[in-house]
């Protein structure tokens, strides 16, 4: 099962599909265990359903739980998708920061127009409705004021004005007027009294209305009388010890409406019900205040009106009571229809207390608005419409050029990214001579100079690198060959035992020595130092090696007359015939090498060399120094003697002498010869120094050779410390038995 488990984790993970991190791993256990619920409860559903009932909620609440956390995964996998590339994260910045503040600013003007509109095209209806009301009170103080003579005078309270105005405006055929002096009805044979009752609320003391009536202020309302809705204006005069009332009133009926209606759109009435006006009536004269919210069902056939009030709120539908007018003809695509509704603030005649009790939604289209808006202004209102389309032109331009140079911007960056990037691609691949086109001067193209000048100098680097490690071989070679120069096997004399050691600084050493047997008794000492250091010191000192030992043992055939070498030498007898052999000359040998490198090498190319031959008989050491630090005999009692017999470097004058010298070495003496590479390291005490080389050979005379110059090169070694050893490192010593 735990092998199962794991195989199918594997395959999952292959797809990509096991959840990694919190937000993943909660999603796929809210998921998990709402399934796990809902197959729980569906098996409880069969013996308990009060238990299933109860586990539904949970499985609500996980499958809630992890829809959001899938939602939350989806978006970071679509941000991963969309903003992966640059030119997408440009994009959608450039869309946060100017496309969607702009369809914001265009969404809001729009809501705004669209709100404007629909104020507007009610305010078109109350401004009828508060016109014909303030009609309606002019003719009021008209006839009052007639009324109030007559009555002064003691006539007949009659209206003459009454017939006149029926006669000039037709809506007065609606209209119904009726006065009151005092709490008695006057008879007005001029019209058809309509059954107006007496406004009995203004007897009321603690009704607003009728307070703010007698502080002088006027009454223009619409009024709901017998759960009808009028239009009436109410005017007060005082005559004698009365009142003088006048009440005008107009049906607020469907011709009414259709009068407003006619230049407009459609207009629709909506009235409430009585028994929710009792209920709003009562809300109302508790003081409670209202807020109206207003929903419209799909076909008209109820509007619902939520009113919030001081601490709670009551709900109330609205029946249409009729429609008229008609949606004019859309003058374009842009005009559309626009319905907007607003509340009739209504005063119950009875009661004196304020009531939405009617509504009227609009119909119209912007055309429509727009001719109403601007009827006032003539022509000039063409001259408006040509501002405002430049207006509009001239912000569409700024879009539109803002969009262009946003675009480009955005090629710009992002192609410049793409480059770089296959440029990358191309070098991880190896390619280091791909190079970038550059054809701006911003930073950008600075950039991408940076990167061809970062690849240039990779590509130099490796073709160095390359070289190097061609240089490397070779003198990996040069240091097998050179190996092979120096003595591996020394046959020592009876008399006389020999040590030699080297140490480049580099791969490969100019240093130089070498032990040759010349005889049975007889063997050659060599120790040099070439100028300069790496491959061209190693090739003078093969050079110097070979020549030491043709000179020295392949030429001895040919150096048989003294008169002819000694021509060659420049000076003296450089060999002579012993009953065993040859005599070898170090002086003519030194003489030998020096014109061969001054003929074979360039007037920079010299060398130090120190050439002696050790006579086993008579522990004789005949030698010749040319320019080489002085090799040091050191004696048992320490006495110290230094060979500086020979002449200058070899090739660097031509036409050169050296002088030759001979010592006795005594048993148990030590011979020792040095390059500067021994004397010459520093660190902050000075220099190692000759002196202290001779005190560290004294102290170790009695030991091996090879340990002897083991001790001095760790002598040597601690003395440089962690730096870089400066020069080659040479090291010969002989002792006599």
């Amino acid at each position: 099962m735990k092998q199962f488990y794991w195989n199918l984790r594997a395959r999952i993970t292959t797809a990509g599909l096991w959840p990694h991190g919190w937000v993943a791993r909660g999603a796929a256990y809210s998921l998990g265990s709402a399934i796990g619920l809902f197959i729980l409860a569906m098996l409880l559903k069969l013996v308990a359903p009060k238990a299933s009932d109860s586990l539904g909620g949970w499985v609500k609440f996980l499958l809630f739980d992890a829809a959001v956390l899938f939602s939350i995964l989806a978006f970071r996998w679509l941000k991963r998708k969309l903003l992966w590339r640059l030119r997408n994260r440009l994009i959608v910045t450039y869309v946060f920061i100017g496309v969607i503040p702009a369809v914001l600013l265009i969404a809001m003007a729009l809501i705004t127009l669209y709100g404007f509109a629909g104020q507007f095209a009610s305010f078109v209806v109350t401004s009828e409705i508060d016109s014909r009301l303030r009609t309606m009170q002019a003719a009021n103080a008209a006839v009052g004021n007639e009324l109030a003579a007559r009555i002064e005078k003691g006539e007949s309270p009659t209206a003459e004005s009454l017939a006149g105005l029926r006669k000039r405006d037709r809506a007065w055929g609606r209209r119904q007027l009726a006065a009151w002096h005092g709490s008695t009805a006057l008879p007005l044979k001029a019209t058809e009294i309509a059954p107006v009752t007496f406004p009995d609320f203004l007897n009321k003391r603690d009704n607003e209305l009728a307070k703010a009536i007698r502080e002088g202020q006027p009454f223009k309302e619409i009024v709901r009388d017998k759960d009808e809705l009028y239009l009436r204006a109410a005017s007060w005069f005082d005559v004698g010890p009365d009142k003088l009332t006048v009440v005008t009133s107009e049906p607020l009926d469907k011709n009414l409406v259709a009068d407003i209606a006619a230049n407009l759109g459609e207009i629709t009435l909506y009235a409430a019900d009585a028994t929710q006006q009792k209920d709003q009536n009562q809300g109302a004269a508790k003081g409670q205040g209202f807020q109206t919210r207003l929903f419209d069902d799909k076909d008209k056939s109820e509007t619902v009106v939520q009113e919030r009030k001081t601490g709670h709120s009551d709900t109330h539908h609205f029946h249409p009571a009729y429609t008229v007018g008609s949606l004019a003809a859309p003058a374009g695509m842009t005009d559309r229809e626009i319905t907007f509704g607003t509340p009739l603030s209504v005063v119950d005649w009875a009661t004196g207390e304020r009531e939405t009790g009617a509504l009227v939604s609009v119909r119209t289209r912007p055309s429509v608005l727009y001719s109403h808006l601007f009827a006032s202004l003539g022509d000039i209102a063409q001259g408006v419409e040509y501002i405002l389309l430049g207006i509009l032109i001239f912000f569409a331009v700024i879009e539109l050029v803002a969009l262009i140079i946003g675009t480009r911007m955005t090629r710009t960056v992002t192609g410049a990214v793409a480059q770089l990037y296959d440029a990358t691609k191309n070098v991880d691949r190896g390619d280091f001579s791909h190079r970038i086109p550059v054809k701006s001067a911003d930073q950008l193209a600075q950039l991408s100079l940076s990167f061809n000048s970062m690849t240039e100098s990779i590509e130099k680097l490796i073709l160095e690198q390359k070289e190097k490690q061609r240089l490397e071989g070779e003198l990996a070679i040069a240091q097998e060959v050179q190996a092979q120069l120096f003595p591996r096997q020394v046959s020592e004399l009876e008399s006389l035992e020999v040590h030699g050691f080297c140490r480049p600084a580099r791969t490969v050493s100019g240093d130089y020595y070498d032990f040759l047997t010349a005889s049975s008794h007889k063997l050659i000492l060599a120790v040099g130092d070439i100028s300069g250091k790496g491959i061209s010191a190693a090739l003078l000192m093969a050079t110097i090696h070979s020549a030491v030992r043709a000179y020295s043992v392949e030429s001895l055939p040919q150096m048989r007359e003294p008169v002819a070498v000694g021509a060659v030498a420049g000076a003296g007898r450089i060999m002579a015939a012993w009953p065993e052999g040859i005599e070898i000359s170090p002086g003519a040998l030194l003489g030998l090498l020096n014109h061969q490198l001054y003929e074979s090498t360039p007037p920079e190319k010299y060398a130090t060399l120190f050439l002696g031959i050790y006579d086993g008989r008579s522990h004789k050491l005949t030698y010749s120094n040319g320019g080489h630090l002085p090799p040091i005999l050191i004696g048992r009692d320490g006495a110290v003697r230094r060979l500086e017999a020979g002449g200058t470097v070899v090739g660097l004058f031509d036409n050169m002498t050296y002088d030759e010298g001979a010592v006795e070495m005594h048993p148990g003496e030590i011979f020792l010869a040095y390059s500067d590479g021994v004397t010459e390291p520093e660190n902050e005490f000075g220099e190692f120094g000759e002196e202290r080389l001779i005190d560290l050979v004294s102290a170790n005379r009695n030991s091996p050779l090879v340990q002897i110059s083991e001790s001095v090169t760790s002598a040597v070694d601690d003395w440089i410390g962690d730096n870089e050893q400066p020069d080659d490192i040479t090291l010969v010593l002989a002792r006599a038995r």
